[in-house]
């Protein structure tokens, strides 16, 4: 070994102890993923040959790389692709960009297709996530490949919070200009390839697009370059409406590559033949006013660039990067932030979950919540942040493995504190056991007794004219600590009046006064109590409230919120929610019965082992028959398995009618499996497992 080689080695070492030192979980996970990929190159991916995508594989999401797949539609064609289509819309209030300066975030993290390839989900509760929706109004899914396709774990999760999701067509360097010459080479061709485009956005469910021409081009392709967007753009709309097609400032209409940093007459010609452009982020200060005076009425569609990783962009980015976002609100122009998935990479401390709430708080303080919900009823939330340790359904824990899976990500709270004089701390945890789903909200800290916390958990509006509200949550507390909900209504007359909601009364609430709570709501009891104070367990509350006790003339529900209190001494606080349903109706969602689905296996195949077990793989879909105009009730589906003699256990969830067993081992004894397929509503509510619809193999 050479003395620089030795050198060289004697640095890595150093750097690989420091690691594992400083990061001990990441540095064996790395490990072990290197052990077990010795023989692959480390930028492998599952989409990479030999992958035939037409052979039935655990679901995954993957680019189209080359203009051939995407000319000839042969996504489409793939065993992945029913799998990979959003089952959540974009809520109607939604549609329509709002006149304002708005946020756009574009991923771009480790190079797209991490973790969340995976579509039924991957094995990394530390995963990368996202769950500050409520600061955005556009998301990019970004990647260095020609058609990247968000997975819909994204779409999913981005149109749950109404934030529109835009995927990515990319040509740069030398490559991107030998392909920009065949995608470009007639106006046939042009328009071709935009439809082929807005055909893979309609189908797969998602909202448009980021053009990202980052090459140079022959000057007699640009008629056709703009062709494609003017042709994209056009037939966007006419399929999805509020669909968007932004542009991305590098090429120039003279087809140089120069990055102009602001919105000019070297860029504009783009800007005008679609929905917005992205400006590089290497603008100066006086850089979003000239964009604002070129862009005209069309300010608000200018999208002023930030990145993250502070590679020349203003401020720095890292954590500074509210200077950026200070400024351009300042002069009420719309951001673009880039990878803010730089906090993910860079491994920001103390963890995670930490470091990711603190970054987005910044962003929150600079720009404001810009998402509402409730919108409409019922509202559901299980608070899941889409990756955990466990899973539970209504209380009962059916996984305690970890996971990870955005598609599960329901409503996320804002968990804002209303109160400075208690030293409350709230957040999603991810680590306990839940009662629904894998996270619940934690509260912890000191109160004096007597004193509460507010917490905001949602703000929306939802008018309620004269029905009933049925509300139902789970609570789990330790020693005296307790938590109330409280309800938030506008009336017709400006006034604001809250509605507590507890089980009783919270009498040791002395200054409850001052939150001017006029009505009192007792609910109707615990469904189940904790056995002792040492066993800590869920309770399910529900309540009732009439519009009528609240006001005559129909109010608007605008806000809720949870009240934390001690039952006697003041001290330690410590009590989690588990999930919170507001809705109109009483008992829920009728489910079809089992008989009225039709269930079939596919793909099925066994491979022997020599340790006494066999390997099962099979493709399981479900149909409701004459009943199909009732699918969009059902937002989940778990999936069991019973083996005969073994039990039954939980095999995951799917977000479409379709779910893939790969690699079930089963006893050689087992003679016949029986698949359960458990609905659940968009009110948060499941089938009863012995009514669910099944589907028996015989072994």
């Amino acid at each position: 070994m050479s003395p620089n080689c030795q050198i060289q080695f004697i640095i890595i070492s150093y750097k690989m102890i420091k690691s594992m030192l400083k990061y001990p979980s990441n540095f064996f996970k790395s490990l072990i993923h290197l052990l077990s990929n010795s023989d692959e190159s480390s930028d492998h991916r599952p989409w990479d040959p030999p992958f035939d995508p037409t052979r039935p594989a655990t679901p995954i999401s993957y680019p189209i790389t080359d203009l051939d797949a995407l000319e000839s539609r042969s996504y489409f064609n793939s065993f992945h692709f029913p799998f990979n289509i959003a089952s959540v819309q974009l809520p109607p209030d939604s549609v329509e960009l709002p006149a304002r300066p708005r946020l756009l975030v574009c991923h771009d993290m480790k190079g797209g297709y991490t973790d969340d390839l995976w579509v039924q989900g991957g094995n990394d509760a530390e995963a990368y996530a996202i769950w500050h929706w409520h600061l955005m109004d556009v998301f990019v899914y970004f990647s260095h490949y020609l058609v990247t396709l968000p997975p819909p774990s994204w779409t999913n999760a981005a149109h749950t919070h109404g934030v529109k999701i835009l995927g990515t067509f990319l040509t740069e360097w030398e490559k991107g200009a030998e392909i920009c010459k065949r995608l470009l080479a007639t106006k046939d061709s042009s328009q071709m390839y935009a439809e082929r485009l807005a055909e893979l956005a309609t189908v797969l469910g998602f909202d448009g697009w980021l053009i990202n021409i980052e090459n140079k081009l022959d000057i007699d392709l640009i008629d056709n370059l703009k062709e494609f967007v003017n042709h994209l753009t056009k037939i966007m709309h006419s399929s999805v409406p509020g669909s968007l097609v932004i542009w991305y400032d590098a090429t120039t209409i003279k087809g140089k590559l120069d990055w102009q940093n602001q919105l000019n007459n070297k860029n504009k010609p783009f800007f005008d033949l679609c929905d917005g452009i992205l400006v590089n982020y290497t603008w100066k200060k006086e850089y979003p006013k000239k964009s604002i005076e070129v862009a005209g009425e069309r300010k608000y569609d200018v999208y002023m660039g930030i990145d993250v990783f502070g590679r020349n962009t203003y401020g720095g980015g890292k954590w500074n990067t509210n200077m950026a976002l200070d400024l351009l609100k300042k002069e009420s122009v719309s951001a673009a932030i880039f990878a803010p998935g730089w906090v993910y990479e860079k491994e920001q401390g103390p963890d995670f979950q930490t470091a990711q709430n603190r970054w987005w708080g910044l962003v929150e303080k600079s720009w404001g919540v810009l998402q509402s919900y409730p919108k409409q009823l019922p509202f559901y939330s299980n608070f899941d942040q889409g990756r955990g340790y466990h899973i539970s359904v209504n209380g009962s824990q059916v996984n305690n493995n970890p996971w990870n899976n955005m598609s599960a990500q329901l409503f996320q709270p804002f968990l804002i504190a209303l109160e400075d004089e208690n030293t409350m701390q709230a957040s999603i945890d991810f680590k306990d056991i839940p009662y629904n789903g894998g996270g619940s909200i934690m509260i912890k800290g000191n109160l004096e007794q007597g004193s509460s916390s507010l917490i905001q958990l949602f703000s929306g509006y939802v008018p309620l004219k004269d029905q009933y509200v049925y509300i139902s949550y789970s609570v789990k507390s330790e020693g005296e600590s307790a938590l109330a909900i409280c309800l938030e209504f506008s009336l017709a007359t400006k006034e604001v009046v809250h509605a507590l909601i507890t089980d009783d009364e919270l009498p040791f609430l002395a200054n409850r006064s001052k939150f001017a709570y006029d009505i009192i709501v007792k609910s109707e009891g615990s469904i189940a109590n904790a056995s002792s104070a040492t066993d800590v367990k869920w309770v399910p509350y529900k309540a009732t409230i009439s519009s009528d006790t609240i006001n005559s003339n129909g109010p608007t529900l605008t806000g809720i919120y949870s009240v934390s209190t001690l039952k006697s001494s003041a001290g330690m606080y410590s009590t989690s929610l588990g999930h919170l349903r507001v809705s109109f109706t009483k008992e829920g969602i009728q489910f079809p019965f089992a008989e009225d689905w039709k269930v079939e296996g596919r793909y099925v195949s066994w491979f022997p082992s020599d340790d006494g077990t066999r390997t099962l793989r099979l493709k399981i879909i479900w149909l409701l028959g004459e009943m199909k105009n009732r699918t969009s009730l059902f937002t989940k589906y778990n999936i069991y398995v019973e083996k005969s003699g073994f039990g039954m256990s939980y095999l995951g969830f799917a977000r479409v009618q379709a779910f893939y067993v790969s690699d079930l081992v089963v006893p050689n004894e087992v003679t016949m499996i029986k698949f359960v397929i458990q609905p659940c509503g968009n009110d948060g509510t499941c089938q009863e497992l012995s009514q669910c619809p099944t589907y028996i193999l015989n072994a």
